[in-house]
């Protein structure tokens, strides 16, 4: 039977290939991105349905979901999937970047299942994915923002899949590791205005470059990502998944290696064991 599929930041990477992928395997896909111009690969297929959706407007999230009251009534699987990632030391991002940061990957995917909740009650069984990362399991120098953006979805999620069990909706949280996107040349343009003369890390700059672009490093294809997602989704798999390059032995890192040889470690990757105070 064909499902009714909501997904957000459907332009490009696991977005795209989430849609095309549902569309693939017979499902209704409401596609949403910020931009219309960003749907227009969807425009010839008649069970995609493309809307504009700026996650961080509640007067537009208002509108879109009314539409989608109207014209579906339902929604059997709804993925948060949109995401922002500010990269750089957490002592040089500007407040402006780190309230962004939250409120698109945080915040957000809260209002969405919020606005979501009377379509997927509707639909009896309904699963929610909201897509985390391995990056909110282990913490990595320049990225901190992000990371923390991440291990608050993780909880929020762990909350929501008891909280919403009672009405038949499954929660299920999956932790990328590197998936093929255009993720990592999106946060390396936007630390680019961090690497100033005056920046107590100039001298590691191409270290912070570096962490913006790990995310593509012997990545995942998105496509790959996408099925097995909704492989995991159609055969009601445990609440978390972690695919992708790096999904689990990072987070394996992260639980047998104590905390002060963690440290040296990453300190060393990237270079801070190089800086000196002045």
């Amino acid at each position: 039977m064909s499902r009714v599929v909501f997904i957000t930041g459907c332009s490009t990477g696991i977005g795209r290939a989430l849609a095309e992928t549902c569309l693939s395997r017979g499902d209704r896909v409401i596609a949403t991105a910020r931009k219309a111009s960003a749907l227009q690969y969807l425009a010839d297929n008649r069970n995609a349905t493309c809307l504009t959706l700026d996650v961080n407007n509640e007067g537009n999230l208002r509108d879109v979901f009314a539409k989608v009251t109207e014209d579906f009534g339902t929604i059997d699987l709804l993925i948060n999937n949109a995401g922002y990632a500010a990269m750089g030391p957490v002592v040089e991002l500007e407040t402006s970047e780190l309230q962004q940061q939250f409120a698109t990957n945080v915040f957000a995917p809260v209002a969405v299942t919020q606005h979501a909740l009377p379509l997927l009650k509707a639909a009896g069984h309904s699963v929610v994915v909201n897509v985390g990362s391995v990056s909110g399991i282990l913490t990595t120098p320049f990225s901190g923002a992000y990371c923390a953006t991440k291990a608050a979805l993780h909880s929020l999620s762990d909350a929501m899949r008891m909280e919403l069990a009672p009405f038949g909706i499954r929660v299920l949280t999956v932790q990328p590791g590197a998936i093929q996107s255009s993720f990592g040349d999106n946060s390396l343009a936007g630390v680019e205005h961090l690497l100033t003369e005056g920046s107590a890390y100039r001298a590691v700059e191409d270290k912070i470059r570096e962490r913006a672009v790990a995310s593509q490093q012997n990545p995942t294809t998105a496509s790959d990502f996408a099925n097995q997602l909704l492989d995991h989704v159609d055969k009601g798999s445990g609440p978390v998944v972690r695919i992708g390059n790096g999904s689990t032995a990072l987070p394996a890192m992260r639980r047998w290696l104590p905390l002060k040889l963690m440290d040296r470690i990453l300190s060393k990757k990237f270079g801070l064991d190089k800086i000196k105070a002045g």
